[in-house]
């Protein structure tokens, strides 16, 4: 029986230099499968339920959306261990932008900064 309705959503990241986007993520445990002859190349990264696409940009650098419009994040990974996935990569050297604090509109998380700048939030509604 085919599930009717919206299964999954995958975060796109145009990477400037996809072998240094897709090691950083690998250093943060994300498995990495490389689509390098395809028609359009890509790298998929893999995290629990989270995939990540990365596409080759034709552009000098990744500009985040913080500075593109003023505001908000790059993506928003889902979780109920904030405390604990916000450990371990302050304990990997990643940049965490923002500590692990509840928000205005009532989410528990924190955010870090990937290597392309981009702002990855990591929470879930109280």
């Amino acid at each position: 029986m085919v599930k009717q309705g919206f299964t999954h959503c995958l975060q796109m990241f145009p990477s400037v230099n996809m072998a240094a986007t897709a090691g950083f993520y690998e250093r943060i445990g994300f498995r990495v499968v490389r689509y390098l002859d395809a028609s359009e190349p890509h790298v998929c990264l893999y995290m629990d339920q989270i995939e990540i696409v990365l596409t080759q940009s034709n552009q000098e650098a990744i500009v985040p959306n913080r500075e593109v419009h003023g505001y908000g994040y790059d993506a928003y990974f889902i979780t109920d261990a904030q405390e604990q996935m916000e450990n371990t990569l302050r304990e990997l050297g990643v940049n965490i932008v923002r500590p692990l604090s509840t928000t205005d509109y009532n989410n528990k998380e924190f955010v870090f900064e990937d290597i392309d700048r981009r702002w990855i939030a990591v929470g879930n509604k109280q």
